[in-house]
């Protein structure tokens, strides 16, 4: 059961990030898997859970990352990640699909919706739909602007692809976009209550999610 993270969760975080060698994590292996990968893997077990009996027809999986980074990738850095996430999302290909996510950092914590690598094509129907009816991203628009928790973020191309309006205009240019809610390390990642807190976030979330999981199904935009 989550408890709830630790002070020494965020101690171990920084030490990671100061300390990005085999020989430093090896010999603090044990403290990696109690304070920091043990409890993630339990707080997304109990959202995915929670969340999966709220919202059942969205055949989500969720998976944890693991603190080693891919090889190939590394591109100067240490052979360990300073920051570790899990995410709900659907089928293996989820880094071109809307994914819901939690991730911890040793200076912040964030959660939401998102892609992290949306394709041209799926974005272009984005624009198509709004072109032919503006309405239903009108009112996911307003609800977002209604509340405090969530924010738009996204890379937009640098050359706008038009303007449907104020309300539509940076949900129509953006390459990729995130909703997503971060703040400093809080009390907040201290609580069991966390859980609760995700499970209710992503709830919200859930209309921005079924809107766009199914732009696959748009027609193809030549």
């Amino acid at each position: 059961m989550f408890q709830g993270f630790s002070e020494q969760t965020i101690d171990f975080l920084w030490s990671i990030r100061f300390n990005n060698e085999k020989s430093w994590f090896e010999a603090h292996k044990d403290e990696y898997k109690r304070v920091l990968a043990e409890p993630m893997k339990s707080l997304a077990s109990e959202v995915f859970e929670a969340f999966n009996e709220k919202h059942p027809g969205l055949g989500l999986d969720f998976s944890v990352s693991r603190i080693y980074r891919d090889a190939r990738r590394l591109h100067g850095r240490g052979p360990y990640k300073d920051h570790l996430w899990f995410s709900l999302h659907k089928g293996r290909d989820r880094l071109e699909k809307p994914t819901f996510w939690f991730e911890l950092a040793p200076e912040n914590w964030s959660y939401g919706l998102g892609y992290y690598s949306a394709r041209t094509q799926t974005m272009a129907k984005h624009r198509a739909r709004i072109d032919r009816d503006p309405g239903p991203m009108e009112k996911l628009a307003h609800a977002l602007n209604r509340q405090t928790e969530f924010v738009l973020e996204g890379e937009s191309y640098k050359r706008p692809k038009g303007n449907p309006g104020s309300l539509l205009k940076d949900w129509y240019n953006m390459k990729n976009f995130s909703l997503i809610h971060e703040e400093e390390v809080s009390a907040a990642l201290f609580s069991p209550d966390l859980t609760r807190r995700i499970v209710e976030g992503f709830s919200f979330l859930v209309p921005y999610y079924s809107y766009f999981i199914t732009l696959d199904s748009d027609p193809d935009i030549l």
